[in-house]
């Protein structure tokens, strides 16, 4: 990428907040790296992408946008030019005219997956078991707790709402590969990883590595920004 300043912009999945990035934050930050959470607010894909739209304009030079899940439809949608490069967490990445749901529902769920289904006001909660056995299973009990208590929810607008033309086809790609998730199946984060020709670091790590494994994901986002300003 140009010499200009970096921002990492990290935007979350469904039940999470930008809180999920907490452990990512300073190690890139001590790169000299600039640092933003988009607090998307899980509405519909469309708000989602307007908000994370707003979060860009505001940010100066160069940008590299981190998605988690769901938020891998988000930052697939925006057109912002100052974009150099997108990174793939465990995320789900739908084709044009595609839906996150198609998406995510493309394998057979994992045993430990948990019963989603949304209330009456069409927002899907995560149950207390998700946390436990599949959201992330690897994280100590404290923090299982916490994230329950402070999960968002995400409205099932979000993943029915068929994705446009996808960033991905025309900038750098790189996805990790959470091969112990039990939300996103491996095998349909191989598929699209394969689908959008991107750079794929696999780990053997549960669905949500921000939180468990956070080294990892610094590791791949450092050498993704590296390797493209390198190729720039």
């Amino acid at each position: 990428m140009p010499n200009s300043k970096i921002t990492v912009v990290l935007v979350h999945g469904a039940w999470a907040e930008c809180a999920s990035w907490t452990e990512i934050i300073l190690p890139l930050q001590e790169q000299g790296l600039g640092v933003v959470c988009a607090p998307i607010p899980l509405t519909s894909l469309g708000d989602d992408v307007r908000v994370l739209d707003r979060v860009l304009a505001r940010i100066g030079g160069d940008i590299v946008l981190v998605g988690h899940a769901y938020a891998g439809a988000v930052i697939g949608a925006t057109r912002n030019e100052r974009v150099k490069l997108l990174v793939y967490v465990a995320a789900l990445a739908p084709d044009e005219g595609e839906t996150a749901a198609e998406v995510f529902y493309r394998e057979p769920p994992h045993a430990q997956a948990p019963k989603l289904a949304p209330d009456d006001g069409g927002f899907i909660w995560m149950p207390p078991e998700g946390f436990q056995h599949a959201f992330a299973q690897d994280a100590t009990p404290d923090l299982k707790s916490v994230l329950l208590a402070t999960q968002r929810p995400i409205n099932v607008s979000c993943i029915q709402e068929k994705a446009p033309r996808p960033l991905w086809k025309d900038k750098p790609v790189w996805f990790l590969i959470a091969e112990n998730d039990r939300m996103i199946p491996a095998k349909t984060q191989h598929f699209q990883a394969g689908r959008m020709g991107a750079t794929v670091r696999a780990h053997a790590v549960d669905h949500s590595p921000m939180l468990t494994a956070p080294n990892v994901v610094v590791d791949v986002l450092l050498e993704a920004i590296r390797t493209t300003g390198e190729d720039a």
